[in-house]
Protein backbone atom coordinates (compact mmCIF):
# COMPACT_ATOMS: atom_id res chain seq x y z
CA UNK A 1 0.00 0.00 0.00
CA UNK A 2 1.66 2.93 -0.50
CA UNK A 3 -1.37 5.45 1.69
CA UNK A 4 -0.13 7.22 4.87
CA UNK A 5 -1.70 5.60 8.04
CA UNK A 6 -5.23 7.53 8.88
CA UNK A 7 -6.08 8.91 12.58
CA UNK A 8 -9.72 8.74 13.55
CA UNK A 9 -7.76 9.33 16.59
CA UNK A 10 -7.23 13.06 15.77
CA UNK A 11 -10.83 13.83 14.79
CA UNK A 12 -13.07 16.16 16.82
CA UNK A 13 -16.42 14.28 15.14
CA UNK A 14 -16.66 10.76 13.87
CA UNK A 15 -19.15 10.43 11.40
CA UNK A 16 -20.14 6.91 10.79
CA UNK A 17 -22.64 5.70 8.25
CA UNK A 18 -24.08 1.77 9.05
CA UNK A 19 -26.86 0.55 6.30
CA UNK A 20 -29.53 -2.20 7.84
CA UNK A 21 -29.40 -1.22 10.91
CA UNK A 22 -33.10 -1.59 12.28
CA UNK A 23 -32.64 -5.47 13.14
CA UNK A 24 -29.93 -8.44 13.35
CA UNK A 25 -26.26 -7.51 12.60
CA UNK A 26 -27.24 -3.99 11.66
CA UNK A 27 -28.35 -3.04 14.73
CA UNK A 28 -25.64 -5.09 16.67
CA UNK A 29 -22.92 -2.92 15.20
CA UNK A 30 -24.30 0.17 15.82
CA UNK A 31 -24.69 -0.84 19.53
CA UNK A 32 -21.50 -1.70 19.61
CA UNK A 33 -19.81 0.89 17.74
CA UNK A 34 -21.60 2.85 20.49
CA UNK A 35 -19.66 0.96 23.51
CA UNK A 36 -16.60 0.63 22.24
CA UNK A 37 -16.27 4.20 20.86
CA UNK A 38 -17.00 5.69 24.47
CA UNK A 39 -14.54 3.57 26.17
CA UNK A 40 -11.92 3.77 23.34
CA UNK A 41 -12.08 7.37 22.24
CA UNK A 42 -10.85 10.46 23.75
CA UNK A 43 -13.46 12.41 25.51
CA UNK A 44 -13.30 15.33 23.11
CA UNK A 45 -14.80 13.25 20.20
CA UNK A 46 -17.98 12.62 19.08
CA UNK A 47 -19.45 9.72 17.48
CA UNK A 48 -22.17 10.59 14.49
CA UNK A 49 -23.92 7.67 13.72
CA UNK A 50 -26.03 7.17 10.71
CA UNK A 51 -28.35 4.60 10.20
CA UNK A 52 -29.85 3.15 7.61
CA UNK A 53 -33.80 1.40 7.61
CA UNK A 54 -36.45 1.32 4.62
CA UNK A 55 -39.18 3.10 6.05
CA UNK A 56 -39.79 5.99 8.69
CA UNK A 57 -41.56 3.58 11.36
CA UNK A 58 -38.20 1.21 11.06
CA UNK A 59 -36.14 4.28 11.98
CA UNK A 60 -38.01 5.69 14.42
CA UNK A 61 -38.26 1.90 16.24
CA UNK A 62 -34.73 1.36 15.71
CA UNK A 63 -33.60 5.13 17.17
CA UNK A 64 -35.83 3.71 20.45
CA UNK A 65 -33.64 0.84 20.88
CA UNK A 66 -30.55 2.36 20.19
CA UNK A 67 -30.95 4.91 22.91
CA UNK A 68 -32.03 2.49 25.06
CA UNK A 69 -28.95 0.51 24.58
CA UNK A 70 -26.97 3.89 25.54
CA UNK A 71 -29.11 3.98 28.71
CA UNK A 72 -27.71 0.95 29.75
CA UNK A 73 -24.15 1.67 28.42
CA UNK A 74 -24.32 4.72 30.31
CA UNK A 75 -26.08 3.39 33.75
CA UNK A 76 -23.08 0.46 33.63
CA UNK A 77 -20.68 3.52 33.45
CA UNK A 78 -22.69 4.72 36.21
CA UNK A 79 -21.57 1.77 38.24
CA UNK A 80 -18.05 2.09 37.57
CA UNK A 81 -16.99 5.79 37.70
CA UNK A 82 -18.25 8.30 39.64
CA UNK A 83 -21.78 9.68 39.36
CA UNK A 84 -23.01 11.83 36.91
CA UNK A 85 -20.25 10.47 34.39
CA UNK A 86 -22.90 9.29 32.07
CA UNK A 87 -23.82 13.04 31.23
CA UNK A 88 -20.43 13.53 29.93
CA UNK A 89 -20.82 10.41 27.83
CA UNK A 90 -23.91 10.99 26.59
CA UNK A 91 -23.14 14.06 24.61
CA UNK A 92 -20.40 12.02 22.85
CA UNK A 93 -23.16 10.52 20.65
CA UNK A 94 -25.10 11.67 17.99
CA UNK A 95 -27.81 9.33 16.56
CA UNK A 96 -29.34 10.51 13.30
CA UNK A 97 -31.69 7.73 10.99
CA UNK A 98 -31.73 8.64 7.04
CA UNK A 99 -33.96 6.06 5.00
CA UNK A 100 -32.68 3.71 1.98
CA UNK A 101 -33.56 0.62 0.29
CA UNK A 102 -31.18 -0.99 -1.64
CA UNK A 103 -33.07 -2.94 -3.91
CA UNK A 104 -34.25 0.77 -5.06
CA UNK A 105 -31.54 2.31 -6.74
CA UNK A 106 -33.42 6.03 -6.53
CA UNK A 107 -33.98 6.13 -2.79
CA UNK A 108 -29.55 5.16 -3.37
CA UNK A 109 -29.85 7.90 -5.13
CA UNK A 110 -32.08 9.83 -3.22
CA UNK A 111 -29.53 9.35 0.38
CA UNK A 112 -26.47 10.59 -1.61
CA UNK A 113 -27.95 13.69 -2.84
CA UNK A 114 -29.11 14.52 0.96
CA UNK A 115 -25.81 13.63 2.33
CA UNK A 116 -23.67 15.51 -0.55
CA UNK A 117 -25.62 18.57 -0.14
CA UNK A 118 -24.78 18.34 3.13
CA UNK A 119 -20.70 17.85 2.45
CA UNK A 120 -20.25 16.13 5.31
CA UNK A 121 -16.99 14.30 5.52
CA UNK A 122 -17.43 10.33 6.59
CA UNK A 123 -15.15 8.51 8.51
CA UNK A 124 -16.52 4.73 7.99
CA UNK A 125 -19.69 3.24 6.23
CA UNK A 126 -20.25 -0.14 6.76
CA UNK A 127 -22.51 -2.06 4.07
CA UNK A 128 -24.40 -4.44 6.02
CA UNK A 129 -28.04 -4.38 4.51
CA UNK A 130 -29.29 -7.02 2.57
CA UNK A 131 -30.80 -10.01 1.84
CA UNK A 132 -31.05 -13.86 1.81
CA UNK A 133 -33.41 -14.65 -0.81
CA UNK A 134 -34.11 -18.37 0.81
CA UNK A 135 -37.36 -19.97 0.64
CA UNK A 136 -37.47 -22.19 2.85
CA UNK A 137 -34.82 -25.57 3.87
CA UNK A 138 -34.35 -28.83 1.96
CA UNK A 139 -35.06 -31.04 5.22
CA UNK A 140 -34.00 -34.08 3.62
CA UNK A 141 -30.54 -32.33 2.52
CA UNK A 142 -30.17 -31.08 6.24
CA UNK A 143 -31.21 -33.81 8.15
CA UNK A 144 -28.05 -35.69 5.63
CA UNK A 145 -25.34 -32.70 6.35
CA UNK A 146 -25.79 -32.72 10.20
CA UNK A 147 -25.62 -36.43 10.78
CA UNK A 148 -22.71 -36.76 8.54
CA UNK A 149 -20.70 -32.95 8.62
CA UNK A 150 -22.19 -31.56 11.64
CA UNK A 151 -19.40 -28.93 11.96
CA UNK A 152 -19.35 -28.24 8.69
CA UNK A 153 -23.19 -28.09 8.23
CA UNK A 154 -23.47 -25.33 11.38
CA UNK A 155 -20.82 -23.16 9.39
CA UNK A 156 -21.23 -23.49 5.66
CA UNK A 157 -24.78 -24.91 4.84
CA UNK A 158 -25.88 -25.69 1.88
CA UNK A 159 -29.40 -27.11 2.10
CA UNK A 160 -31.13 -23.34 1.82
CA UNK A 161 -33.88 -22.99 -0.78
CA UNK A 162 -33.13 -19.53 -3.25
CA UNK A 163 -35.79 -18.10 -4.94
CA UNK A 164 -33.85 -18.91 -8.11
CA UNK A 165 -34.26 -15.69 -10.73
CA UNK A 166 -35.25 -13.35 -8.50
CA UNK A 167 -35.90 -9.46 -9.81
CA UNK A 168 -35.62 -6.34 -8.76
CA UNK A 169 -38.68 -4.31 -9.62
CA UNK A 170 -38.78 -1.93 -12.31
CA UNK A 171 -36.02 1.41 -11.29
CA UNK A 172 -36.97 3.80 -13.41
CA UNK A 173 -40.29 4.84 -14.98
CA UNK A 174 -41.29 7.38 -17.88
CA UNK A 175 -40.28 7.00 -21.61
CA UNK A 176 -37.35 9.52 -22.41
CA UNK A 177 -34.31 8.79 -23.64
CA UNK A 178 -32.64 5.23 -22.63
CA UNK A 179 -35.69 4.87 -19.99
CA UNK A 180 -37.99 3.92 -23.89
CA UNK A 181 -35.97 0.67 -23.48
CA UNK A 182 -36.63 -2.25 -21.47
CA UNK A 183 -34.63 -2.38 -18.63
CA UNK A 184 -32.07 -4.75 -18.25
CA UNK A 185 -32.32 -7.60 -15.80
CA UNK A 186 -31.01 -6.61 -11.94
CA UNK A 187 -31.05 -9.18 -9.62
CA UNK A 188 -32.52 -8.79 -5.88
CA UNK A 189 -29.98 -10.67 -4.09
CA UNK A 190 -27.42 -8.98 -6.29
CA UNK A 191 -28.67 -5.18 -5.96
CA UNK A 192 -29.45 -5.19 -2.09
CA UNK A 193 -26.10 -6.67 -0.93
CA UNK A 194 -23.72 -5.52 -3.77
CA UNK A 195 -24.69 -3.32 -6.84
CA UNK A 196 -26.60 -0.73 -4.09
CA UNK A 197 -23.96 -0.67 -2.00
CA UNK A 198 -21.46 -0.17 -4.89
CA UNK A 199 -23.46 2.93 -6.28
CA UNK A 200 -23.71 4.38 -3.04
CA UNK A 201 -19.79 4.27 -2.70
CA UNK A 202 -19.58 6.26 -6.11
CA UNK A 203 -22.05 8.71 -5.28
CA UNK A 204 -20.16 9.62 -1.95
CA UNK A 205 -16.61 9.15 -2.38
CA UNK A 206 -16.60 13.23 -2.60
CA UNK A 207 -17.38 13.08 1.37
CA UNK A 208 -14.57 10.58 1.42
CA UNK A 209 -10.94 10.66 1.43
CA UNK A 210 -7.73 8.49 2.20
CA UNK A 211 -8.82 8.58 5.58
CA UNK A 212 -12.23 7.14 5.24
CA UNK A 213 -12.55 3.47 5.70
CA UNK A 214 -15.60 1.23 3.38
CA UNK A 215 -16.28 -1.76 5.34
CA UNK A 216 -18.23 -4.35 3.45
CA UNK A 217 -19.64 -7.02 5.50
CA UNK A 218 -19.33 -10.77 3.72
CA UNK A 219 -19.70 -14.28 5.24
CA UNK A 220 -18.05 -17.57 6.30
CA UNK A 221 -20.02 -19.22 3.08
CA UNK A 222 -18.28 -17.13 0.47
CA UNK A 223 -17.19 -20.17 -1.28
CA UNK A 224 -16.04 -19.89 -4.81
CA UNK A 225 -18.38 -22.85 -5.95
CA UNK A 226 -21.33 -21.04 -5.13
CA UNK A 227 -20.03 -18.20 -7.55
CA UNK A 228 -20.37 -17.70 -11.65
CA UNK A 229 -18.34 -15.21 -13.33
CA UNK A 230 -20.55 -15.79 -16.64
CA UNK A 231 -23.58 -15.01 -13.68
CA UNK A 232 -22.42 -12.51 -11.33
CA UNK A 233 -25.52 -11.09 -10.34
CA UNK A 234 -26.66 -14.63 -9.45
CA UNK A 235 -29.61 -14.36 -11.40
CA UNK A 236 -29.46 -18.21 -12.21
CA UNK A 237 -27.88 -19.54 -8.90
CA UNK A 238 -29.36 -21.74 -6.13
CA UNK A 239 -26.90 -19.95 -3.56
CA UNK A 240 -27.66 -16.22 -4.72
CA UNK A 241 -26.44 -14.99 -1.36
CA UNK A 242 -23.45 -16.84 -1.16
CA UNK A 243 -22.67 -15.87 -4.24
CA UNK A 244 -22.44 -12.05 -3.63
CA UNK A 245 -20.49 -12.77 -0.75
CA UNK A 246 -17.85 -14.34 -2.72
CA UNK A 247 -18.73 -11.26 -5.08
CA UNK A 248 -17.66 -9.00 -2.27
CA UNK A 249 -14.41 -10.84 -1.45
CA UNK A 250 -13.51 -10.54 -4.66
CA UNK A 251 -13.95 -7.23 -5.25
CA UNK A 252 -12.30 -5.90 -2.12
CA UNK A 253 -8.78 -7.99 -2.39
CA UNK A 254 -8.44 -6.65 -5.14
CA UNK A 255 -9.71 -3.09 -5.36
CA UNK A 256 -6.27 -1.90 -4.71
CA UNK A 257 -3.99 -4.05 -7.04
CA UNK A 258 -2.81 -2.39 -10.17
CA UNK A 259 -4.73 -4.68 -12.64
CA UNK A 260 -7.93 -2.75 -11.03
CA UNK A 261 -6.72 0.55 -11.38
CA UNK A 262 -8.51 0.94 -14.80
CA UNK A 263 -11.82 0.60 -13.14
CA UNK A 264 -11.77 1.19 -9.27
CA UNK A 265 -10.63 5.11 -10.44
CA UNK A 266 -13.85 6.20 -12.30
CA UNK A 267 -15.22 4.13 -10.07
CA UNK A 268 -13.94 6.25 -6.98
CA UNK A 269 -13.90 9.78 -8.95
CA UNK A 270 -10.32 9.48 -8.95
CA UNK A 271 -8.32 11.20 -12.35
CA UNK A 272 -6.42 9.16 -14.01
CA UNK A 273 -2.78 8.05 -12.81
CA UNK A 274 0.42 10.30 -13.16
CA UNK A 275 3.92 9.58 -13.06
CA UNK A 276 4.20 11.27 -9.68
CA UNK A 277 4.36 9.22 -6.66
CA UNK A 278 2.51 11.80 -4.35
CA UNK A 279 -0.73 13.20 -4.40
CA UNK A 280 -2.41 15.09 -1.79
CA UNK A 281 -4.62 12.85 0.81
CA UNK A 282 -7.82 14.44 -0.34
CA UNK A 283 -7.27 12.46 -4.08
CA UNK A 284 -6.42 9.08 -2.35
CA UNK A 285 -8.88 6.23 -2.32
CA UNK A 286 -11.02 5.94 0.74
CA UNK A 287 -9.33 2.33 1.95
CA UNK A 288 -12.03 -0.87 1.53
CA UNK A 289 -12.05 -3.44 3.98
CA UNK A 290 -13.89 -6.57 4.28
CA UNK A 291 -15.29 -8.38 7.37
CA UNK A 292 -17.58 -11.45 8.34
CA UNK A 293 -19.65 -11.53 11.78
CA UNK A 294 -19.22 -15.43 11.76
CA UNK A 295 -22.00 -17.42 12.30
CA UNK A 296 -24.87 -15.52 14.69
CA UNK A 297 -28.35 -15.89 14.84
CA UNK A 298 -30.63 -13.37 13.20
CA UNK A 299 -34.15 -13.20 11.25
CA UNK A 300 -32.60 -13.03 8.08
CA UNK A 301 -33.19 -16.55 7.74
CA UNK A 302 -36.97 -16.04 8.23
CA UNK A 303 -37.85 -19.18 10.25
CA UNK A 304 -40.72 -20.01 12.99
CA UNK A 305 -39.63 -19.65 17.04
CA UNK A 306 -39.55 -23.65 17.04
CA UNK A 307 -36.99 -23.67 13.73
CA UNK A 308 -34.83 -20.84 15.38
CA UNK A 309 -34.73 -22.21 19.03
CA UNK A 310 -33.41 -25.65 17.00
CA UNK A 311 -30.76 -23.65 14.64
CA UNK A 312 -29.63 -21.71 17.88
CA UNK A 313 -29.10 -24.86 19.37
CA UNK A 314 -26.65 -26.27 16.90
CA UNK A 315 -24.95 -23.69 17.15
CA UNK A 316 -24.29 -23.81 20.33
CA UNK A 317 -23.27 -27.09 20.22
CA UNK A 318 -21.19 -26.87 17.14
CA UNK A 319 -18.88 -24.20 19.68
CA UNK A 320 -18.52 -26.99 22.60
CA UNK A 321 -17.28 -29.01 20.05
CA UNK A 322 -14.45 -26.66 19.01
CA UNK A 323 -16.00 -24.35 16.21
CA UNK A 324 -14.42 -21.20 16.02
CA UNK A 325 -16.66 -19.41 14.11
CA UNK A 326 -19.84 -19.17 16.05
CA UNK A 327 -20.42 -16.54 17.84
CA UNK A 328 -23.58 -16.90 17.74
CA UNK A 329 -25.46 -13.52 18.95
CA UNK A 330 -25.15 -10.66 16.58
CA UNK A 331 -23.30 -8.39 19.02
CA UNK A 332 -20.17 -10.86 19.45
CA UNK A 333 -20.57 -11.16 15.88
CA UNK A 334 -20.36 -7.30 15.54
CA UNK A 335 -16.66 -7.15 16.71
CA UNK A 336 -15.47 -7.32 13.63
CA UNK A 337 -16.99 -4.55 11.66
CA UNK A 338 -16.31 -2.24 15.29
CA UNK A 339 -12.71 -3.17 14.62
CA UNK A 340 -12.39 -2.30 10.98
CA UNK A 341 -14.09 1.14 11.49
CA UNK A 342 -12.51 1.82 15.19
CA UNK A 343 -9.47 0.22 14.71
CA UNK A 344 -6.28 2.85 15.10
CA UNK A 345 -3.89 2.44 12.27
CA UNK A 346 -0.93 -0.13 13.63
CA UNK A 347 -3.83 -2.66 13.89
CA UNK A 348 -5.62 -2.27 10.88
CA UNK A 349 -3.88 0.04 7.90
CA UNK A 350 -0.35 -1.28 9.03
CA UNK A 351 -0.56 -4.51 9.70
CA UNK A 352 -2.32 -4.78 6.36
CA UNK A 353 0.07 -2.98 4.70
CA UNK A 354 2.80 -5.32 6.32
CA UNK A 355 0.69 -9.23 6.25
CA UNK A 356 -1.19 -7.76 2.99
CA UNK A 357 -4.54 -6.80 2.55
CA UNK A 358 -7.51 -9.68 4.75
CA UNK A 359 -10.55 -10.90 5.55
CA UNK A 360 -11.39 -10.13 8.87
CA UNK A 361 -13.64 -11.95 11.01
CA UNK A 362 -15.61 -12.42 14.03
CA UNK A 363 -14.63 -15.38 16.19
CA UNK A 364 -15.40 -17.10 19.72
CA UNK A 365 -14.29 -20.02 21.84
CA UNK A 366 -15.69 -22.41 23.70
CA UNK A 367 -16.58 -20.01 26.43
CA UNK A 368 -18.13 -17.44 24.01
CA UNK A 369 -15.38 -14.99 24.30
CA UNK A 370 -15.68 -13.40 20.99
CA UNK A 371 -12.48 -11.93 18.99
CA UNK A 372 -11.27 -10.62 15.95
CA UNK A 373 -9.03 -12.99 13.78
CA UNK A 374 -7.89 -12.94 9.96
CA UNK A 375 -9.70 -15.42 7.80
CA UNK A 376 -8.52 -17.36 4.89
CA UNK A 377 -10.01 -16.65 1.38
CA UNK A 378 -10.17 -19.69 -1.10
CA UNK A 379 -7.76 -18.33 -3.63
CA UNK A 380 -6.25 -15.57 -2.04
CA UNK A 381 -5.22 -16.98 1.62
CA UNK A 382 -4.85 -14.85 4.40
CA UNK A 383 -3.73 -11.56 2.54
CA UNK A 384 -2.77 -12.57 -0.97
CA UNK A 385 1.31 -12.75 -0.75
CA UNK A 386 1.96 -16.39 -0.92
CA UNK A 387 5.73 -16.04 0.03
CA UNK A 388 4.36 -14.67 3.56
CA UNK A 389 3.97 -16.72 6.47
CA UNK A 390 0.79 -16.98 7.75
CA UNK A 391 -0.15 -14.22 10.10
CA UNK A 392 -0.11 -14.42 13.93
CA UNK A 393 -3.60 -15.47 15.22
CA UNK A 394 -5.14 -16.63 11.81
CA UNK A 395 -7.86 -19.10 11.33
CA UNK A 396 -7.42 -21.28 8.60
CA UNK A 397 -10.76 -23.05 6.53
CA UNK A 398 -11.52 -26.40 8.34
CA UNK A 399 -14.66 -26.94 5.22
CA UNK A 400 -14.53 -30.55 4.37
CA UNK A 401 -14.38 -29.79 0.64
CA UNK A 402 -11.61 -26.91 1.01
CA UNK A 403 -8.95 -27.45 -1.95
CA UNK A 404 -5.81 -26.50 0.47
CA UNK A 405 -3.83 -23.55 0.80
CA UNK A 406 -3.76 -20.73 -2.25
CA UNK A 407 -1.75 -21.58 -4.64
CA UNK A 408 0.43 -19.40 -7.51
CA UNK A 409 -2.54 -20.86 -10.08
CA UNK A 410 -5.55 -19.78 -7.39
CA UNK A 411 -3.74 -16.53 -6.67
CA UNK A 412 -3.80 -15.63 -10.73
CA UNK A 413 -7.12 -17.17 -10.85
CA UNK A 414 -8.86 -14.59 -8.07
CA UNK A 415 -6.94 -11.62 -9.49
CA UNK A 416 -8.03 -12.00 -12.89
CA UNK A 417 -11.77 -12.82 -11.69
CA UNK A 418 -11.54 -9.54 -9.43
CA UNK A 419 -10.26 -7.67 -12.63
CA UNK A 420 -13.38 -9.17 -14.58
CA UNK A 421 -16.00 -8.29 -11.69
CA UNK A 422 -14.52 -5.26 -11.30
CA UNK A 423 -14.94 -4.32 -15.55
CA UNK A 424 -18.61 -5.68 -15.32
CA UNK A 425 -19.54 -3.62 -11.81
CA UNK A 426 -18.20 -0.58 -13.76
CA UNK A 427 -20.37 -1.46 -16.70
CA UNK A 428 -23.00 -1.80 -15.22
CA UNK A 429 -22.86 1.16 -13.02
CA UNK A 430 -22.04 3.53 -15.95
CA UNK A 431 -25.75 1.78 -17.71
CA UNK A 432 -27.56 2.63 -14.58
CA UNK A 433 -26.11 5.75 -14.24
CA UNK A 434 -27.56 6.72 -17.25
CA UNK A 435 -30.85 5.76 -16.73
CA UNK A 436 -30.94 7.07 -13.13
CA UNK A 437 -29.02 10.04 -14.40
CA UNK A 438 -25.56 11.19 -12.08
CA UNK A 439 -25.78 12.95 -9.07
CA UNK A 440 -24.66 16.86 -9.56
CA UNK A 441 -21.57 15.83 -7.52
CA UNK A 442 -19.81 19.45 -7.68
CA UNK A 443 -23.06 21.46 -7.09
CA UNK A 444 -23.86 18.85 -4.21
CA UNK A 445 -20.78 18.97 -2.40
CA UNK A 446 -20.31 22.95 -2.54
CA UNK A 447 -23.10 23.14 -0.40
CA UNK A 448 -23.00 24.55 3.01
CA UNK A 449 -22.79 22.32 5.73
Amino acid sequence: MDVEPHVLEEKTTVTVLVTGANSGLGFAICCRLIDEFLFTRPQSQTLHLLYSTRDAKKGEDTLKRLNAHLQNTLRRANGKAAVGISLLLEARIKLEGVLVDLTKLLTVKTLAKQLLARGQHLDAVVWNAGVAGWTGINWLKAAWEILTRFSQATTYPHFMGCDVGALTKRQVGGYGNVHMFPEPRLGQVFCANVFGHYMLTHWLSPLMDGESRVVWISSLSATPDLFNLEDIQAIEAEMAYESSKRLTDLLVMTAELPSTQTYTRPFFNQPPARATSTKPESARAPQMYITHPGVVATSIADLDTFLAFGMIAFMYIARWIGSPWHPITPYKGAVSAAFAVLAPPSQLFDLEAREGKGKWGSAADVFGDERVVRTEIEGWGFGGDLGSPVPSGSIASKRSEYRGPATKESREEFEEAGRRCWREMEELRVEWEKRLGRVEIDACASADV
